[in-house]
């Protein structure tokens, strides 16, 4: 009986065992369900925010998620190659147009994902000139930008060409951090300071700036941020190819974003943050996936 007793025993802790070996490994299929995703971006404020968002609602999909910062031009060609998955990093139809017109047979045009966008000159509202037609020897004829491979320090660099006042000018290249940190040190001493801005960007919560005015129409008019993928990633990840796909928020939720994380808090939480905040949002972009 004794020994009849402790087989009992030992067939039931064996089917304890593999029950819970099951158990495990659904668990790991289930997790497993998911495919990777990558997505680039460049370390500018606004892709920052939305790349952070895009992809922590995928990670909390079970999607194994990586988010690579890359200078622009790379991050369009490793797009193109197949390199990276997708991007929300597009400034359209006029900033980005270059990229687009070399790769369109190789991306994939998701759509838009914010409208109202704009890029520009900007400069604090307490300096008295209001176009860039009218500028003579502001902030020491200098134009305080972002990194030298940005669409817009190559507008900049042209419009040197259009405005014949510019001529002496030029423009210091940095990042887009650099440029609002100076933006930041002159505001506060009153200075005459010149950026490459775009909006949205919390800059404009934070400070009362403008826009010098165009005439000659070089940084173009409205612009959206677009979304893009490679190509092949519908048929190869449909469910992470339909969140990109229906990404779409204001350019307030993006703001917001991007002032808690100008505000010190790391952009993953952020992203949480705004996430937890926003599901009626958020259940627009994941109603496709299963």
């Amino acid at each position: 009986m004794r020994f009849k007793t402790l087989l009992q025993l030992g067939l039931a802790l064996g089917i304890i065992l593999v029950l819970a070996a099951c158990g495990s490994a659904g668990e790991d299929t289930k997790n497993k369900d998911k495919q990777e995703v990558n997505l680039a971006y460049v370390e500018w404020d606004t892709e920052v925010a939305s790349t952070h968002v895009v992809g922590q609602v995928l990670e909390d999909l079970g999607f194994d998620v990586t988010l690579t910062p890359l200078d622009n031009g790379v991050m369009w060609e490793a797009l193109a190659n197949g390199e990276v998955d997708g991007m929300v990093s597009a400034w359209l139809p006029q900033t980005h147009a270059p990229q687009v017109e070399k790769y369109k047979d190789k991306i994939v045009d998701l759509g838009e994902n914010l409208t109202g966008a704009k890029i520009g000159l900007v400069v604090p509202s307490y300096m008295d000139v209001n176009s860039i037609e009218d500028l003579t020897n502001e902030a020491g004829k200098t134009i305080t930008g972002i990194d030298p491979g940005a669409n817009m320090t190559a507008t900049t660099e042209n419009a040197y060409k259009e405005y014949k006042n510019l001529e002496g000018w030029n423009v210091v290249t940095s990042s887009g951090g650099a440029m609002t940190a100076a933006l930041t040190q002159a505001i506060a001493k009153n200075e005459e300071i010149i950026v490459t801005g775009w909006s949205p960007h919390w800059k404009f919560n934070a400070f009362d700036l403008k826009y010098l005015d165009d005439p000659k129409g070089i940084y173009g008019a409205e612009e959206y941020i677009g979304t893009f993928s490679r190509n092949g990633l519908k048929e190869d990840n449909p469910e992470a190819y339909s969140v990109l796909k229906n990404f779409h928020w204001t350019p307030e939720d993006i703001e917001s974003v991007m002032f808690d994380i100008m505000e010190g808090t790391e952009p993953k939480e952020a992203a949480k943050k705004w996430i937890k905040d926003n599901e009626d949002k958020v259940s627009e972009w994941i109603k496709d996936v299963k």
